[in-house]
């Protein structure tokens, strides 16, 4: 089962925001992702129409999304 653990990546370094899930000697695989920022949704071919709708669509769920009593299902 793969795990997936944030961090950053400084000084040659990699610093993990939170602990992970083992205690023992485990095998890594380490990804690095653009920095924070816009999305360019064209790019990626959606149209404003549908960006539109799915901004529309995930509004029902939100509330769900941020509840902490979803945290449960969050190892799953």
């Amino acid at each position: 089962m793969l795990t997936s653990v944030e961090g950053i990546y400084r000084d040659g370094k990699i610093e993990l925001l939170e602990e992970p899930p083992t205690a023992r000697e485990s095998r890594v695989i380490v990804t690095f992702l653009e920095k924070n920022g816009p999305i360019d949704l064209r790019a990626l071919g959606i149209t404003e129409e549908q960006a539109r709708d799915m901004r529309n669509r995930f509004q029902s769920f939100i509330g769900d999304w941020d509840d902490p009593a979803m945290d449960v299902y969050n190892d799953l």
